[in-house]
């Protein structure tokens, strides 16, 4: 051990001799990347407007999460797959980086007709040079206010729209999109709670039944839990449960 302690002790003195003689010697220069951040004096207008483009690109990239949540099918799929998993009585399984991948890539197979029109009706023309940055963003946002109006209740949106206090429109062109937002989503969180109860339904028929089966043995102290587990596995199983659910979660959005 102290001749190892011993060696380690003469490589890294070794080291440490020959970092100057790397970093002196012009011949063998480190190309180390150099990364400046500050606030300097503008040298006109079009500088102050660059610079307020990339700050608002940074804040929209943190806000990221919450528009893929909110305004994607997302939230609906991933509830209802954790109500799924809540009445299997699984625990951790599957694991929350399977379910929340699986609902990740189950958002971008049902938003891939939105998507492709916003690429090709904004961003595409956009990188072309045809139209506007605003134009970009008026046509980019009309497919995605078209799928969350096909999902959104009509008594969500007259809520918000009374929240917010103003008039009633006579379509959905009218219907600002900060209301619009919203309402999509307590309607997607309402569809998803109304699909997890009756995911729970057979569920809990199997647990009724486990637990007078065991009550009329008088196997009292034995937990129901443990005996009904296997049988619900075995059912979903049997019934192919995650082809019926993502085939049903999928349907939800035509």
């Amino acid at each position: 051990m102290r001749r190892r302690w011993a060696w380690a002790a003469v490589v890294v003195a070794l080291l440490l001799r020959a970092t100057p003689v790397l970093a002196a010697d012009p011949e063998t220069p480190l190309p180390l990347p150099k990364l400046q951040i500050g606030l300097g004096t503008a040298g006109g207008p079009a500088d102050l407007v660059l610079s307020l483009q990339i700050l608002v690109i940074l804040t929209v990239l943190t806000l990221a999460p919450a528009l893929l949540m909110l305004t994607t099918a997302f939230t609906r799929i991933v509830v209802v797959l954790s109500f799924l998993r809540s009445s299997l009585s699984t625990q951790q399984m599957p694991p929350n980086q399977v379910l929340l991948g699986l609902a990740l890539f189950l958002t971008f197979f049902v938003m891939q007709p939105t998507l492709s029109r916003m690429n090709e009706q904004a961003l595409q023309p956009y990188l072309k040079g045809d139209i506007t940055q605003a134009d970009a963003m008026n046509r980019g946002v009309q497919p995605l206010r078209e799928f969350m109006a096909r999902q959104t209740r009509e008594a969500d949106l007259a809520l918000f729209i009374d929240l917010a206090g103003v008039p009633r429109p006579a379509g959905m062109e009218g219907v600002p999109t900060y209301v619009l937002v919203p309402a999509f989503a307590i309607s997607e969180l309402k569809t998803a709670f109304q699909m997890g109860f009756l995911l729970f339904i057979p569920f809990v028929v199997i647990d009724i039944v486990v637990s007078s089966t065991l009550m009329s043995m008088g196997m009292v102290m034995l937990p129901p839990a443990m005996i009904s587990l296997p049988f619900k596995i075995l059912l979903f199983v049997l019934v192919d449960g995650w082809h019926l659910v993502v085939q049903q979660l999928v349907l939800s959005f035509k």
